[in-house]
């Protein structure tokens, strides 16, 4: 049991740190909510690696922390809706068994940015969020792929030393 709640800590431990660095070296793109998702490497790695309940709740003490400490309040939000929606239709992906842990790391990432913009209508109450969903979808997709690789090779890695 202790050894369980070890690697909870360091997965969670890692989701915040990668949040950090997210926070720190920004993406120099004009658009708001596109960024790469470093955090999701954890959360895919738990979820193949440990199971999907362990990677739901470091996503959430992920999202909470990460949010709390680099967006503020009203970013925990955000980045709740966007957890939340990720997380369950990477969980439907994963249990497919046909799709690779790259397609759903890139189903996790675009709907990762419907629920930022879905929260982002409801809030700013304007119809001009609405003309990012195909930039984030895009975007979506793009850094869904690159997390979905890099999880890839450091899944190959922890399976071997968990």
């Amino acid at each position: 049991m202790s050894k369980k709640i070890a690697y909870y800590s360091v997965f969670a431990s890692l989701a915040i740190l990668m949040g950090y660095v997210e926070a720190v070296v920004q993406i120099p793109v004009p658009i708001p909510g596109v960024k790469l998702g470093l955090s999701n490497i954890i959360v895919l790695l738990c979820m193949y690696v440990m199971g999907v309940k362990e990677a739901f709740y470091i996503s959430i003490v992920r999202v909470v922390v990460s949010a709390l400490l680099f967006r503020g309040f009203l970013g925990v939000w955000y980045s709740l809706a966007g957890a939340f929606l990720s997380y369950f239709t990477m969980i439907i992906a994963y249990k497919l068994k046909n799709i690779s842990v790259i397609g759903v790391s890139v189903v996790g990432g675009i709907f990762h940015n419907i629920g930022q913009i879905t929260v982002a209508y409801f809030m700013l109450g304007r119809n001009v969020v609405i003309y990012l969903i195909p930039v984030l979808i895009i975007s979506g997709v793009i850094t869904g792929f690159i997390i979905g690789i890099i999880s890839k090779y450091c899944m190959e890695y922890v399976k071997r030393k968990i």
